[in-house]
């Protein structure tokens, strides 16, 4: 039988993809009046932003924490690595899509290669390893 714990192969993906989404969900929501100044340049004062940019990081929190927690739990693997999945995947072809409308990000694109690269190893697990057998 595999070992399940967070260190097993088919684990890393969720593993890294939670800790670098928990991170990017703070960095979005902890003090975007701050943050968001210093890193892409502008200000947030509306209350409405301030709102939107804490959902966005309640997200990036609880979908991070989901994938942590499977990483603990075999049943949870299956979903957590589809959700992963789908993501990435959408996550990433919205920065294609700005991409090709709006120009390359020099800020984003190195986040857009990450986010391939997750999809695609995802993909990969889930081909792999199947379901919880």
């Amino acid at each position: 039988m595999e070992n399940d714990t967070m260190t097993s192969p088919k684990n890393i993906n969720l593993l890294l993809s939670g800790v670098i989404v928990i991170i990017a969900g703070i960095v979005y929501g902890c003090y975007p009046t701050v943050i968001m100044p210093k890193l892409l340049g502008f200000e947030v004062q509306d209350l409405e932003l301030k709102n939107m940019l804490r959902a966005v990081m309640g997200i990036y929190l609880g979908i991070g924490a989901y994938w942590l927690i499977s990483t603990f739990k075999p049943k949870f693997w299956f979903g957590a690595t589809l959700s992963n999945v789908l993501f990435m995947g959408g996550i990433s072809l919205g920065r294609i899509v700005s991409t090709l409308f709006d120009g390359v990000s020099p800020l984003f694109t190195p986040a857009l290669i990450l986010e391939l690269l997750f999809f695609g190893w995802g993909l990969y697990n889930l081909n792999k390893y199947k379901e919880i057998e």
